[in-house]
């Protein structure tokens, strides 16, 4: 049976419009190919970022790594093995500063793993995560899919650079944006992404 692994990062809880779109999206992206749905809440569940035991653990095989060290690494082994058990990706972030959260960033830094998720060779990196389809979902206050803001979206240029590091390419984005601009705006935004959900579950 396929797997969705469901990664949501807003800090906001039941307001959060980026985990709230992405829940609706892993939902009926299930519904469509009958795949079960694994949850990582990085918003209400935080992962620590990196310092300097983690560091240098996830750099060692693990035969090598002290008691502490390998206390340390078990949390990128963790989210390197739900990352890639599932064939799907469905991502929510808020575009914060112009960029995702911290709390995805955090995931990101303990996936992307040099021998577990992408390696090295003499013709380049080579991306080991492949065979996924990604989905992003991004809310906004504002509008930066398109327009004069689009140049300050930071979120989603980095996203599919660090992701197609990794392997993954086939990237969908789903936007919810202009959350800023009253009652009537926030109805268009949820309809246009409902609208969009419905049709990516549809294709998968």
């Amino acid at each position: 049976m396929s797997k969705i692994l469901l990664v949501t990062s807003s800090p906001r809880g039941d307001e959060s419009v980026s985990s709230k779109i992405a829940a609706d999206l892993a939902q009926a992206l299930a519904a469509s190919t009958g795949a079960t749905i694994a949850r990582r809440d990085v918003g209400q569940q935080p992962i620590a970022h990196l310092d300097t035991v983690t560091t240098a653990a996830i750099r060692k095989a693990p035969a090598d790594r002290t008691a502490e060290e390998a206390a340390a690494a078990k949390t990128s082994d963790t989210l390197i093995e739900e990352l890639l058990s599932a064939d799907q990706i469905v991502i929510g972030t808020g575009l914060i500063n112009f960029n995702i959260y911290s709390g995805l960033k955090s995931w990101i830094d303990n996936i992307a793993r040099a021998g577990a998720t992408f390696r090295y060779t003499a013709a380049g990196p080579e991306g080991l995560a492949t065979g996924k389809k990604v989905y992003i979902v991004l809310a906004a206050a504002g509008v930066y899919s398109e327009g004069p803001a689009a140049g300050m979206n930071h979120a989603v240029p980095y996203l599919k650079t660090v992701l197609g590091f990794m392997g993954m390419t086939d990237i969908e984005v789903v936007y919810v944006e202009g959350l800023a601009f009253g009652p009537e705006a926030v109805a268009k935004a949820l309809a246009s992404a409902e609208s969009r959900t419905a049709e990516l579950a549809r294709a998968a």
